[in-house]
């Protein structure tokens, strides 16, 4: 039987929920409010608050003068493009893990696993010479390979729980009626772990998005991503700080608007098989 929740203990909680709201989103409430001020004011000290002269014309100077739309477009087909052939790769190596382990399948995934604990610049030399070779330096497909490789094994971790709480037996009635094992992974392994699936691949997007170290070590300007654009703010001239909240902004506004929509998607498969 349930427990009675008094109102003054609702009250609470949600005064709680609230502030710690308001304490994750202060940042981004903060960047958006000095993207709308004058230079001199977004620096002034004590900070201005609300009474400040409202502007759009740090707007107008990322998008007219910095050419904001080619890193967007850069993020978009990098960010897009690493998650789906990171799927395009996981999705049979989760399969194979989920129903037909071996006797070292946990270790295989703790090593995968244990990739992510490395820390980028140990290999940052080695990575940087293969690209220099390989003329993937300053390259989409170059920054899609390696986001690719970085997210891979978290991308095989969610689908390999997800598929684990799949029955097995569906997929051997499956066989029973001749399905072939792609038939198998495509047609009915697929569509029953779309929630898995779903959140998987909004996760990486947002990873993939917020990538910064690779993407402005490994870019100049033609592949350079949104990342690589807002570092580009911080010269010798000092650091531009309505601008840079300007740019910031627009940078994070599309992943916002993304998350919103597909929040109850996110929630749904990040909680798929969490409940037996």
């Amino acid at each position: 039987m349930a427990r009675a929740v008094s109102t003054q203990r609702k009250a609470f909680n949600t005064v709680v929920a609230w502030g710690v709201a308001l304490l994750i989103a202060f940042p981004i409430i903060w960047t958006v409010l000095t993207s709308f001020k004058p230079e001199p004011q977004a620096v002034a000290t004590p900070p201005i608050w609300l009474g400040f002269d409202w502007t759009t014309k740090n707007y107008h100077d990322v998008v007219q003068q910095r050419g904001y739309f080619s890193f967007f477009l850069n993020s978009v087909i990098i960010a897009l493009g690493s998650t789906a052939l990171g799927l395009l790769i996981a999705i049979p190596a989760a399969w194979s893990m989920a129903f037909v382990p071996g006797r070292r399948t946990r270790d295989l995934l703790m090593w995968m696993l244990s990739t992510k604990m490395m820390p980028a610049v140990a290999v940052l030399t080695p990575l940087y010479l293969i690209f220099r070779t390989l003329g993937l330096l300053d390259s989409r497909l170059g920054l899609v390979v390696v986001l690719m490789l970085i997210n891979l094994p978290i991308i095989v971790w969610m689908l390999y729980t997800y598929f684990k709480e799949i029955p097995g037996e569906i997929l051997e009635a499956a066989r029973m009626d001749g399905a072939s094992l792609w038939n198998e992974i495509l047609y009915v392994l697929t569509p029953m772990a779309i929630p898995g699936i779903a959140s998987t691949l909004i996760l990486n997007i947002i990873l993939a998005w917020n990538e910064a170290f690779w993407t402005i070590i490994l870019t100049v300007t033609d592949a350079a991503p949104l990342t690589k654009f807002i570092s580009g703010f911080s010269s010798p001239q000092g650091l531009f700080y309505a601008k840079l909240s300007a740019a910031s902004t627009m940078a994070i506004a599309p992943i916002l608007i993304m998350g919103w929509f597909s929040q109850k998607q996110l929630v749904r498969g990040l909680t798929f098989g969490a409940v037996k």
